[in-house]
């Protein structure tokens, strides 16, 4: 049986200043994330686990924390949908997508990389927002519980190409 999909407008609003180094995206908020008012929110998703243990930091716990936490290491975090039709948080179920103004974000900070989580956020970025910020994206793979194929020692190393453009000026 298939989960019925509805229209869902990204409710989160993008993190990032103007030290910004990396942005990182995401499809769209799970309802779980759109229930706690914060990405990657699902108590399962492995994401801030893993941003932690690229910095040797304990995770962080409260939306405050999370948001301070990317700040702190010059990472922007938003999705590249402003809305679409979805089945709870399947990806694969994505139907109508609008995405968000990708561009307009890069304007505002000094991001020299974009990485996508998960192989439909580089697809759908590649899709619409490549041709308009001229930067290509880094594909890593989903951090969600989903994702089992990854153990979390293999994300971590994954994702470590984040620290190049975070650590270094």
């Amino acid at each position: 049986m298939q989960k019925e999909s509805t229209l869902v407008v990204h409710p989160l609003k993008p993190v990032y200043d103007k030290n910004s180094r990396a942005l990182i995206l995401g499809t769209m908020p799970s309802p779980k994330s759109r229930e706690y008012g914060f990405y990657y929110s699902h108590p399962q998703n492995r994401f801030w686990r893993v941003a932690a243990g690229l910095y040797n930091a304990p995770v962080p716990e409260t939306n405050e924390a999370k948001a301070s936490f990317l700040l702190q290491h010059r990472i922007a975090m938003w999705d590249v949908l402003k809305s679409c039709r979805i089945a709870g948080a399947d990806d694969a179920s994505i139907r109508e997508p609008v995405p968000n103004d990708i561009a307009g974000l890069l304007k505002k900070t000094n991001i020299r990389r974009i990485f996508t989580t998960g192989t439909k956020a580089a697809s759908l970025y590649r899709r619409f927002c490549y041709s308009k910020t001229g930067m290509a994206a880094v594909p890593l793979p989903s951090t969600s519980p989903a994702n089992c194929r990854w153990p979390y020692e293999k994300l971590l190393d994954a994702y470590r190409i984040i620290l190049h453009y975070t650590e270094h000026d």
